[in-house]
């Protein structure tokens, strides 16, 4: 499970002005939305290896600037919007496990980024992509 804390990984004190009630509403529902995916596939068997310093969450909230530091991180990222999140995906169980069910995300309102895309994270995020595709390529 996932807390907000860990989703903001600091960011909401550091650039607090920036983060306001309608980031706030989306950070909670894509909070909401990974600690349900996370306990369906516990629950199914996968694996969950948080890191050391903020559990499953590989990277929340990103305010711009930190959004233009990320490496290979998109100028219209949705974690700019709290509308996404990477969870911690090491050994890549995660994303196996969510790829062959995509039935789950489908029910949760996930879409997720194609695991060949996340090396070691499983990107989930609450809006389409363009594609419409439950699974997309960035």
């Amino acid at each position: 499970m996932i807390t907000l804390a860990q989703y903001y990984k600091g960011h909401d004190l550091k650039y607090q002005a920036l983060l306001g009630t309608d980031l706030r509403a989306n950070a909670g529902r894509t909070v909401e939305a990974a600690n349900k995916l996370l306990t369906l596939a516990k629950g199914a068997g996968v694996r969950l290896v948080p890191n050391a310093e903020w559990g499953m969450v590989r990277s929340g909230w990103r305010p711009p600037a930190v959004n233009a530091a990320t490496a290979n991180a998109s100028k219209t990222s949705l974690h700019m919007q709290c509308l996404a999140v990477d969870l911690e995906d090491v050994d890549r169980s995660l994303a196996r496990w969510c790829f062959a069910n995509q039935n789950v995300l489908k029910d949760l309102a996930l879409w997720l980024e194609h695991p060949d895309a996340t090396p070691s994270w499983c990107h989930v995020q609450l809006k389409p992509p363009g594609s419409g595709n439950r699974v997309f390529r960035p």
